[in-house]
């Protein structure tokens, strides 16, 4: 029997390394005979959701993005992913290997913000319905090593600017609400070297193919 199309999401901090990693895994993907994989990123994935990215990351002088304004622009643009890129995918066969979700959301606007957990929630409910990942792979670094790596790669947007407690609360809720998800997770400890990381990684994914294929 043919395995049904996979979604499949990495999570993390910035400079937790999930760039490089979503490429390495679609290698891996390819090498378990896995061609037909679709990469989104959130928010983003669409002409909109793409559009709503850009506004959600950018600063305005003289006006800041407030909590709640973070969340619903975030949820808008997952509501067209979802409806235009990853359901119609799933549908036709084609896995989806995600740059962030719903826990992304949880960790930054619940865990960061301050936000209600449940309320995030309540929408995700509304605009995700009854859609989950088949497994989340999360890359755990320390904020510390993870701000100094995404400083030497580039000059830092919004998000990136806030300060390391911030980004602590942020982590802390990561790691909590791994525990209440109703999917398979991966852990991947993402302050080591790149090698070991890709090794940990390679060797997890293969044990979760394993188990689920059939």
């Amino acid at each position: 029997m043919k395995n049904k199309a996979k979604f499949i999401v990495v999570e993390g901090l910035e400079g937790a390394g999930k760039s490089t990693a979503i490429n390495y895994i679609y290698d891996l993907l390819l090498e378990l005979g896995i061609t037909n994989v679709q990469h989104t990123r959130e928010p983003g994935g669409t002409l909109i959701s793409e559009e709503i990215r850009r506004l959600f990351k950018k600063e305005f002088e003289g006006e800041n993005l407030t909590a709640i304004s973070e969340v619903l622009l975030i949820f808008s643009a997952r509501s067209q992913l979802i409806e235009s890129v990853i359901r119609p995918c799933l549908n036709e066969g084609i896995w989806i290997l995600a740059d962030r979700h719903n826990l992304s959301t949880i960790a930054y606007q619940g865990g960061g913000r301050n936000i209600p957990i449940q309320e995030i929630k309540s929408i995700q409910r509304m605009v995700c319905k009854n859609l989950e990942p088949d497994l989340t792979i999360f890359l755990d670094v320390s904020p510390e090593i993870g701000l100094s790596r995404a400083r030497l790669r580039s000059k830092l947007d919004r998000i990136e600017k806030e300060d390391i407690k911030f980004f602590n609360k942020v982590r802390s809720t990561y790691r909590n609400e791994i525990n209440e998800l109703n999917h398979d997770v991966i852990l991947i400890d993402s302050n080591k070297e790149l090698d070991i990381v890709k090794q940990e990684i390679k060797q997890k994914l293969f044990q979760w193919f394993k188990n689920t294929k059939g």
